[in-house]
């Protein structure tokens, strides 16, 4: 048995069993497993069941988009985004789950897809393929057959079908085809919109590299060299920087920050890749004044909005979890496990109601309540943060891929042949390794609220393999054993655990990821945020659910506090705080009542921090005194508190005591 710590796999050769990118493009550490062979257990599972019943296994009866006579599934009819925002994630949840009903419908849309393609290539909406303006212009729309061929490659993962390959070949050529005046516009100073009169078809100039992740899979299929030609027209097609920011979207940017390092690939240039990482550092250090990877935004980045009561958008989050899933496999960098895991497990699960029945369109670090006002300190105004199955548009259909991606995403084959735990949480797998051997890994963990993780391997003989455990970057106390005996590691996060040997039946690996409180404390205003492990804390607001509109099946929600809110901190950071861990971890954890941790720490009320507009104030700059009397307070992680103040102001008491030290 060889252990080693390693900062990512080892590219020296490609991966025997799985696709993976054909030279000249550069060789991937990771490589995505096909649909089905990761299947959640646990409280992941109960999610994707949640989401079968829920809005988004039955939207179809919700949306007026998904009407039998839209463009997608009758090509003479309107189809833009939504269609296939929703499809992408809604065919992966048929797969994962087996529920019949829903592979049913998906097989219908896939059907579809497939019998729109016309003779020189296209497909889809009939609409999309000559957008004719104001101005007499014409252009071609393909933003919307971006997120399609998500599904389509899905669908190819999983079964094989041979008609997918000739059918994206065909598909390409139409687009190597199209006339440059017609190929994803360059908007410039935003003229051209305005005298187009339609701001659709210039959504493409933002988001022209979401194409690249096909063109790549495809040539790395077929090895037709024109496709990488194409990959470089679509690449130098993206609209450049808006100015020093690169976008001030929200979602824009959490696509377009990732597409100079897609595009590295290609290119092969280190500052390709490095920009990724220069364009998310700096909008993270500006805007990021909140925990766990969201940052201020509310549809636009805005000068002076920097507070944690600003939102982020529900569309972001699975966007932003997409770009790092496509980064980390090709760069092997557990970083960007770490950044999926801060929005995934603390932002993602209170976008939507407990049942998964309804979303909201904004989550904010701060959001003591999500009322139907449609005056809050928002960019958009109208309705933004309360429940509702009905009226967020664009987040009411990409959220489908939020939880069946991150799903899929748990294990990763690696270059050597080897099996990555790339996020961790109680899932079966299904893997060739070594010399092309099935194993069948099973993963029994409470993670992310318990540190403990037991891999128990499977195989009808010996073969040997690497398997790489990830060391999460909050971890400093990294522990391993394979069949009860320790491995000497020493490992700092982030990296991977990498243990090479003939494994046999029944093989137990055990992982312990000790979880310690800490603090953050914010440089912009000196709040604090409680963070343990993987997730950070929220104050226990008790909440009060209050219809707000909808039908009785389908029924849009208030959330408003029942219990006090505005809290600052007093602690003494070398006093332990009092965690309190339930016995089990529920099919649905993400609520306040069924949180399986709670936080224990001391607190004054601030009576001078209230709502305006509907909104908590911003924070003002720490410490802060109260003459309120010390209480006990409870905190909770975000991820289960719908109401939420995560960055608390520090008290005057905190203060005094850290300077004495």
């Amino acid at each position: 048995m060889r252990v080693s710590v390693v900062r990512k796999p080892s590219t020296e050769r490609s991966n025997s069993f799985y696709p993976t990118n054909r030279p000249p493009l550069l060789s991937n550490p990771l490589v995505k497993l096909p649909l089905g062979s990761v299947r959640p257990k646990g409280w992941l599972r109960h999610q994707l069941d949640l989401m079968a019943e829920g809005m988004t296994g039955r939207l179809t009866e919700l949306s007026s988009f998904l009407r039998p006579d839209n463009g997608w599934l009758s090509k003479h009819g309107e189809g833009w985004e939504e269609q296939p925002y929703w499809f992408r994630g809604f065919h992966d949840l048929a797969v994962l789950t087996g529920n019949e009903r829903l592979l049913s419908e998906a097989r219908r849309w896939i059907e579809a897809v497939f019998r729109s393609q016309e003779e020189d290539g296209y497909f889809g909406p009939r609409s999309l393929r000559c957008i004719v303006g104001k101005d007499g212009s014409r252009v071609c729309d393909l933003w919307p057959h971006m997120i399609m061929l998500d599904a389509v490659v899905s669908h190819h993962e999983h079964t094989g079908d041979g008609r997918v390959v000739p059918f994206m070949l065909r598909f390409f050529e139409f687009c190597r085809n199209i006339p440059e005046e017609m190929f994803v516009p360059r908007v410039g100073s935003g003229e051209r919109k305005e005298k187009f009169g339609d701001w659709r078809p210039f959504v493409q100039t933002d988001r022209a590299g979401d194409m690249l992740p096909h063109i790549y899979w495809l040539y790395s299929y077929t090895g037709e060299r024109w496709l990488l030609d194409l990959a470089t027209r679509f690449y130098m097609h993206i609209e450049p920087p808006q100015d020093e920011w690169l976008d001030h979207h929200v979602v824009n940017f959490t696509q377009r920050f990732r597409y100079q390092g897609n595009y590295y690939l290609q290119s092969k240039l280190s500052w390709h890749l490095a920009a990724t990482e220069y364009w998310y550092a700096q909008h993270m250090s500006t805007w990021g004044q909140q925990p766990r990877g969201i940052f201020a935004a509310d549809e636009q980045i805005r000068p002076g909005c920097t507070d944690p009561r600003q939102g982020f958008e529900t569309c972001a989050m699975v966007e932003f979890a997409k770009s790092f899933y496509i980064l980390g496999r090709i760069t092997g960098d557990p970083k960007y496990a770490d950044r999926c895991e801060d929005m995934m497990l603390n932002h993602f699960p209170v976008s939507m109601t407990p049942d998964l029945k309804a979303l909201h369109y904004l989550t904010a670090s701060n959001q003591p309540q999500l009322d139907a006002s449609e005056d809050h300190e928002y960019h958009n105004k109208g309705r933004q943060i309360c429940y509702s199955p009905h009226i967020y548009r664009c987040c009411q259909h990409n959220v489908a891929m939020g939880w069946p991606w991150y799903a899929q995403n748990l294990w990763q084959a690696t270059a050597d042949d080897g099996l990555a735990a790339w996020l961790y949480a109680a899932s079966e797998v299904d893997a060739k390794v070594g010399d092309g051997t099935f194993v069948k890994v099973r993963c029994e963990t409470d993670y992310p609220f318990r540190g403990y993780v037991r891999i128990e391997l499977h195989a009808s003989h010996p073969v040997t393999f690497p398997l790489y455990l990830r060391v999460p970057g909050w971890c400093r106390k990294f522990r391993a054993a394979v069949n009860g005996r320790e491995l000497e590691v020493g490992a700092e996060p982030p990296s991977f655990v990498r243990i090479e040997r003939t494994w046999s039946e029944g093989d137990i690996v055990e992982v312990e990821m000790p979880m310690e409180v800490s603090l953050t404390q914010w440089p912009r205003n000196g709040s604090v945020t409680v963070d343990r492990g993987p997730l950070s804390y929220s104050l226990k607001i008790e909440e009060s659910w209050r219809r707000c509109g909808g039908t009785d099946e389908w029924p849009e929600w208030e959330v408003l506090p029942a219990s006090p809110w505005n809290y600052g901190l007093v602690v003494d950071p070398k006093k332990s705080f009092e965690v309190v861990e339930k016995e089990d971890v529920p099919g649905q954890p993400w609520t306040v009542e069924a949180a399986p941790i709670e936080i224990k720490v001391r607190g004054k009320r601030i009576p001078g921090w209230k709502l305006e507009n509907e909104t908590v104030q911003e924070l003002r700059e720490s410490p802060i005194r109260s003459d309120q009397p010390e209480e006990e307070i409870t905190l909770i992680p975000m991820g289960c508190a719908r109401l939420r103040i995560s960055c608390f102001p520090t008290l005057y008491e905190m203060a005094v005591s850290v300077s004495r030290r």
